[in-house]
């Protein structure tokens, strides 16, 4: 996306804010004015939402919107465009926005769930000749990666069935391989116990990662009276509380990690090894 086109975008949010929010001079919403309409903009590159209180009101915004991008020589897709009761829900940046009983769930959406499986898929598919150990490492990353990307929403249920669905294509890849072979035969093989876990898809020292081992982190809510400007240090401080609840897990791990290397026979040895 050009500089241009992000300067226009900015634009958006801005004749949205003095329609709806009617700022005081020194900056401030009108909360009392705000709230009849209940429009607020949200954007990342160049997908964005716009909340509103009534259907009329997101019509009108998006009639708005519409002749705002005109008069620069844009235009709003309608095929991408869609107004939508929060009870029904919408889709946005990979997630899936949706009111339950009153409550506002985010959970990671159904293309995405769908993207992710094609992409695992496809390389188990490419992989039919490939060692164990070597699609372990081609499907690693792509499983840390999506499973960090919505570890702050509600994905605790979609982890847990997507690596049942990873598990499902993993034995029909093994079975593949061995078709005169029985069933026990290639879960011996292929499946061991790791630790305390029964049926961990591994070889030698490398192991499968699980969705579901990944914490689920919830999102710390901004204050949205800070300024990244003005109070740079409680956004410094913020972001510093999110990397450190993230890195409990990662600490675990690498603590599993010690342990399994410096398994001693006396606690000398152990004290030796690892003196912590």
């Amino acid at each position: 996306m050009t500089v241009l086109t992000n300067m226009t975008l900015d634009g958006i949010e801005k004749i949205l804010a003095e329609k709806y929010h009617k700022k005081s001079k020194s900056g401030k919403i009108n909360n009392h004015h705000a709230a009849k309409y209940k429009v607020n903009f949200s954007r990342y590159a160049d997908d964005f939402i716009v909340t509103a209180k009534t259907e009329e009101i997101a019509q009108e915004v998006k009639e708005l919107i519409k002749d705002f991008l005109k008069d620069r020589g844009l235009e709003l897709s309608d095929e991408k465009t869609i107004i939508t009761h929060i009870n029904t829900g919408f889709d946005f940046l990979g997630w899936n926005f949706r009111k339950y009983n009153g409550k506002l769930l985010v959970k990671p959406s159904k293309k995405s769930i769908e993207k992710v499986t094609k992409n695992i898929s496809d390389k188990i598919k490419k992989g039919k000749a490939w060692k164990q150990k070597d699609l372990i490492g081609i499907l690693n990353p792509i499983i840390t990666g999506w499973a960090n990307y919505h570890q702050t929403v509600v994905s605790s249920e979609t982890f847990h069935k997507m690596d049942y669905r990873i598990w499902n294509m993993l034995w029909h890849w093994a079975k593949r391989r061995h078709p005169n072979k029985s069933k026990h035969w290639i879960a011996r093989k292929y499946w061991h116990r790791v630790g305390n876990k029964n049926w961990v898809f591994s070889d030698e020292d490398k192991k499968l990662n699980l969705l579901s081992d990944t914490k689920i982190i919830r999102h710390t809510r901004l204050k949205l009276d800070m300024n990244p400007y003005l109070n740079n240090e409680y956004f410094v401080l913020r972001k510093i509380k999110q990397r450190a609840k993230k890195l409990t897990g990662m600490i675990n791990k690498v603590w599993d990690k010690t342990t399994k290397i410096c398994k001693s026979k006396t606690e000398t040895m152990t004290n030796n090894c690892c003196p912590i």
